[in-house]
């Protein structure tokens, strides 16, 4: 397909919507997944004016096709009223859109998310007739992201005794859940589904009473908090991966029961931030796109930060959305609901090829932290990844951070996985967590307390590589000591002529053994040059079916089908290497119907040939990305 009759199919997907009737049933919009809207305890008290009720319902469904509401009953210390909850239950009712019930238990947003005191009777007595109000309402309900608790009364500290925070927050919060949330709702409305939605900041969770083992099984259903936001200036620092790798995460903790995933317009320096979190949302198959709030998809679309592309066609094309609704719309402009409508439109296709998505396994057992979100930096530099919250034995390969070392048997699950032939891939964090606990009888390797400074990298076949242009070009490195020639540096790093192990290689029982050495500023990940990660993948990824060569902040969306999604996150076009295991001779782009032909590897002689020995022929296609654009594929017979 040309690019010209791709911009019309964009034109499209994005304003088909607009003649529609706003009295129309709003269901059916996209094949692949559902829309709702959350809509705040205050905003609910705004829509006893009908005219606003009426006039938002316009603006928003006719950029985007809403399936679903969640009304919600509490926030803030505000309660709804109860006559105005059926009055608007019943507006979107009448308009074929599906209503549920929302709580967002926290007594003020304002006051850093002060939480109830669960401690307190008062308090108690409060959220349980929240609970009770809102099940009368609603078949379904969903608690907002403030369900965690956060106070340290005297009340707080007396019954917390000698345990931790963490200890003491997880067991109170299972007891409110089953005992003033989901006990209550059901004794008031037996039909009622209770679900918790759990936000985005997952490594903190147990310090806040989020319970990731047993809050799923005591509640009907969980959701996703998708939003990763701004990645450098938002205080979370989350990677863009995340969108995508949170949802998989909870989908394993939960198969078949998260609902869906939640994402805000909130602190985004460019509008395609919106769109990215949304795309990599559905990619992740998530079954109901959460758009929270109703007003902020009434916002203004801006363009934000985003002169670097704006001539160029990107997925997101801000000034072709704008273009294309004021033509069918004159005088008025688009909003956040535009923004998410065009989003939606252009990825529904994409999600329909797409199987189901694989990733390499990676175990972050239940409640557990270390190397913070350290799986999104990783998949920031093209290697997917799919967390369990249990040990995937089947594996033939494992990804272990530390967070793996709160599994008190994880040195004999690690013995057990290479004595029977598979692999894994642990990082410096793990090895510090576990040193002189019983990892010496794996590998003789030890966490230091030096740090080096590195500018320079020796790839697996040559070097000296230097760092990538335009991102840190100095690098802190945790210094591993190990026995030569009983581990091997795959990839060093190097300092002043010294040299400094990044990829290290050793050999338990029939197994293989990886040892990631990760920076400081896990940031600087995207600093190696890519010859060096090109290097990670194809030591420890071997006959993986899908591989992705480039620069960083570019990451790879892989499914079980052979289809795959390659998506950039950089402010300029680039050039990427897609490898496929096997034969497959082209590729075909799900968009555009175009098609590109591969190339086979070529032979490597000499170390490189030694060092590579036993990897399976590749297919490799070059494709070319614009800035903050994806493109999806399946392969041709």
């Amino acid at each position: 397909m040309s690019r010209p009759r791709a911009k019309v199919l964009l034109a499209i997907l994005c304003f088909v919507f607009s003649s529609v009737s706003p009295a129309a049933p709003a269901t059916g919009s996209y094949k692949n997944f559902k829309v709702a809207v959350y809509i705040p305890e205050y905003v609910v008290e705004d829509m006893k004016d009908p005219h606003y009720l009426e006039s938002t319902w316009k603006t928003i469904t006719q950029q985007v096709k809403v399936d679903k509401v969640y009304l919600e009953t509490y926030r803030s210390s505000k309660l709804a009223d109860d006559a105005l909850l059926e009055q608007v239950k019943k507006f979107f009712l009448d308009r074929g859109v599906e209503v549920a019930g929302g709580m967002g238990l926290t007594v003020m947003e304002s006051n850093n998310f002060q939480s109830f005191t669960y401690t307190d009777p008062k308090d108690r007595a409060y959220v349980k007739m929240v609970s009770e109000k809102t099940a009368r309402h609603f078949d379904e309900i969903i608690l907002d992201d403030f369900y965690f608790n956060n106070t340290k009364t005297d009340a707080d500290i007396a019954a917390k005794g000698s345990q931790s925070w963490a200890d003491f927050r997880l067991k109170l919060m299972d007891q409110v859940s089953r005992e003033l949330i989901v006990g209550p709702a059901k004794a008031v409305n037996p039909k009622v589904k209770v679900v918790i939605k759990f936000p985005n900041w997952y490594e903190s969770f147990q310090d806040n009473g989020y319970d990731l083992k047993n809050e799923p099984e005591i509640f009907d259903g969980i959701w996703t908090g998708n939003e990763t936001r701004d990645p450098t200036l938002t205080p979370q620092h989350l990677q863009q991966y995340e969108s995508y790798e949170i949802f998989r995460y909870f989908e394993n903790i939960a198969p078949g029961r998260n609902g869906g995933g939640w994402v805000d317009t909130g602190a985004v320096s460019y509008v395609d931030r919106y769109a990215e979190q949304l795309w990599d949302t559905m990619l992740a198959k998530a079954p109901t796109i959460m758009l929270f709030k109703w007003t902020e998809l009434l916002n203004p679309a801006l363009p934000g930060q985003r002169n670097a592309w704006s001539a160029i066609h990107t997925s997101f094309d801000y000034q072709q959305m704008v273009n294309e609704y004021e033509k069918e719309h004159p005088g008025e402009h688009s909003t956040m609901a535009g923004v998410a409508g065009c989003a939606l439109g252009a990825i529904d296709p994409v999600v329909g090829a797409m199987g189901k998505p694989i990733g390499i396994p990676s175990y972050k057992p239940f409640n557990s932290s270390g190397e913070d979100f350290l799986q999104n930096y990783l998949g920031m530099i093209g290697l997917p990844i799919e967390m369990y919250p249990k040990f995937p034995d089947d594996a033939k390969l494992v990804l272990l951070t530390k967070q793996a070392a709160f599994d008190p048997q994880i040195l004999a699950k690690m013995k057990a996985h290479l004595q029977a032939g598979k692999n894994l891939i642990i990082t410096s964090g793990l090895v510090q967590a576990l040193q002189d606990k019983g990892l010496e009888d794996i590998v003789n390797v030890r966490y230091t307390t030096r740090k080096v400074d590195v500018n320079q990298y020796a790839g697996p076949f040559g070097g000296p590589y230097e760092a990538e242009p335009g991102g840190n070009s100095n690098v802190i490195l945790p210094v591993l000591d190990y026995v030569t020639n009983d581990a091997v540096p795959m990839l060093r790093a190097i300092a002043n002529g010294n040299g400094f192990p990044i990829l290290l290689s050793d050999h338990y029982s029939k197994g293989t053994l990886f040892i990631l050495t990760i920076p400081d500023n896990f940031s600087d990940l995207y600093a190696y040059p890519p010859v060096v990660v090109s290097g990670i993948k194809s030591f420890v990824l071997g006959d993986y079916p899908v591989r992705l060569d480039g620069p960083s902040q570019v990451s790879l969306f892989a499914y079980d089908n052979g289809g795959f999604v390659v998506e950039s996150f950089l402010d300029r076009p680039v050039t990427v290497t897609v490898s496929i295991a096997g034969n497959t001779g082209k590729i075909k782009n799900v968009e555009t119907g175009d098609e590109i032909t591969g190339t086979p590897t070529t032979p490597q002689r000499g170390f490189g040939a030694w060092m590579m020995r036993g990897t399976p022929s590749r297919m490799h296609f070059g494709i070319t990305l614009q800035p903050h654009s994806y493109s999806a594929f399946t392969p041709e017979s």
